[in-house]
Formats: structure tokens, sequence, C-alpha cells
């Protein structure tokens, strides 16, 4: 059974950093790609960023390219996502989602209905 469990949100002001993790069982991140989705309130989820095993580039949301970076540890089977740089309207809830293998991690707009296994999500708020 795949549980995903995010930690490491909050409430910071516009410019501040949070870094995200999703810890993972039932699945190995050195053979899974993963990824982080957010969801505003009244808004659609969409994709922020994905990473794949075995060396292959990340993937990033146009909106958080040069301001997140995701990784992971796969020794601990955790995923990190570094925000810096936060702005208001970064503000969500982020979910961590395992994708189906290890090269099937789509972003794009819409694409959430890819992925069957998903956190709780946690909660980052950036104020002005």
């Amino acid at each position: 059974q795949v549980q995903l469990v995010e930690s490491g949100g909050g409430s910071v002001q516009t410019g501040g950093s949070l870094r995200l993790s999703c810890a993972a069982s039932g699945l190995m991140y050195s053979t899974n790609c993963m990824a982080w989705f957010r969801q505003a309130p009244g808004k659609e989820r969409e994709g922020v960023s994905a990473t794949y095993p075995f060396g292959s580039p990340p993937d990033y949301a146009d909106s958080v390219k040069g301001r997140f970076v995701i990784s992971q540890d796969n020794a601990k089977n955790t995923v990190y996502l570094q925000m810096d740089n936060l702005r208001p309207d970064d503000t969500a809830m982020y979910y961590c989602a395992a994708g189906r293998g290890p090269w099937y991690c789509p972003i794009g707009p819409g694409r959430s209905d890819e992925y069957d296994f998903w956190g709780h999500g946690t909660q980052v708020t950036v104020s002005s």
C-alpha cells in the first residue's frame, strides 16, 4: 500500500523560503518518478515539478522555474521541494504524487488525473 506524507508547509512573507518534504512508503523513489502539485482555493490543481530516477533532469512549471528546486533522497525515500523567493500567488495546498512508473510524471495543465497516489497535502501561505 502506497502512502505519501507531506510536511514543511507554513506561512511566510513575500521573498521567503520553505522546504517541503514528501516521505513515501510502499514504493521506491529510486525507481519511480514523483511530482509536486498545488491547488489554490477555487482553482484547478496544477503541476509544479517532477523528478525522475536514473539521473534524468527534472521538470518545472514556468511559474516556478528559477525559484523552486526539486530533489530526492533515495536512502530516506523522501522528495523535497525547495521554494525560494516565494510570492503571494504561490499560496496553495501542496501535494506530492507518485507517477505510474519511472518515466510518466506529467505536470502540464489538467494532468493530475494521471496520478493514482497522493498525499494529503501541506498548506503554504505567502503574505505580501
